[in-house]
């Protein structure tokens, strides 16, 4: 559990809660327990799925920028590498991961919600990428996420200007999937969560890597992707309940194990 990011694990959905005051800044001690979290939430198997949860004020409101105002180009070069390799590591979670998001989500902490596979966001919240407004770009995945999520041109409008983003414009660009009252934020993302606990878990794991890994090359490769990893899961437990219990009882009655 590190300073200021722990991991709560309760009914198989694990919590990787940022408590960093005032604004969750996303600084390099951040960064590193982040990656640690979601180390510890992918090797547990008591965890189905993930929220990450800024708590009922701010999601993250960013990078540091304190910290990184000194920083000359060599100690970026240095540091880049970690910095994207650490909200990077919340993608790779082979688990569904569902971004609560309160208050604010910019710079680094859009990246952070970019990275998960769904965000769930207060109606009163703000997303954005404003590193523009700094001289800088996002660096940490906002120009590759937002882009394969909304599109390239609203990113880049979004990106160019810096600009925040409301929950409802974050909802119809589908850079949001729920807005939900800011008080309900976390309840709502754990009602979606636990509706992956019970699933055949090697099963969505297959179907995300599919989707995205797939989403990465050409449609051909994308389709022998999914090929392999199909015919993969004739090998687990799981695969044999489903089937087995489709044929006897109809339909989405099946109790997976997970194996």
């Amino acid at each position: 559990m590190g300073e200021f990011v722990r991991l709560e694990v309760e009914d198989g959905i694990g919590t990787i809660r940022l408590d960093r005051p005032k604004m969750n800044a996303l600084n390099v001690q951040v960064q590193e327990e982040i990656r640690a979290a979601a180390a510890e939430a992918t090797e547990r198997a008591d965890v189905k799925a993930v929220i990450v949860y800024g708590g009922e004020r701010v999601f993250a409101a960013g990078a540091d920028i304190k910290e990184m105002q000194s920083m000359s180009y060599t100690d970026m070069v240095e540091r880049s590498g970690p910095l994207m390799s650490s909200i990077s590591a919340v993608a790779r979670i082979p688990k569904p991961v569902i971004a609560a998001i309160t208050g604010y989500a910019l710079g680094g902490g859009c990246e952070l919600a970019l990275a998960c596979d769904f965000r769930v966001v207060a109606d009163d919240a703000k997303l954005g990428q404003p590193e523009i407004l700094l001289g800088i770009i996002p660096g940490a995945g906002g120009t590759q996420r937002l882009s394969r999520l909304v599109g390239a041109s609203r990113a880049k409008e979004i990106i160019f200007s810096g600009r925040f983003v409301d929950a409802q414009e974050a909802l119809a660009i589908g850079l949001a999937d729920k807005v939900v009252p800011a008080a309900d934020v976390y309840t709502a993302s754990r009602e979606w969560a636990s509706t992956f606990v019970g699933a055949a878990s090697f099963a969505v794991r297959a179907a995300k890597e599919a989707i995205d890994r797939g989403l990465e090359v050409d449609l051909e490769t994308g389709l022998e992707i999914e090929r392999l990893l199909f015919a993969s899961l004739f090998a687990t437990k799981d695969r044999e309940i489903g089937m087995t219990s489709f044929v006897e009882q109809g339909p989405g009655k099946a109790r997976f194990e997970g194996r």
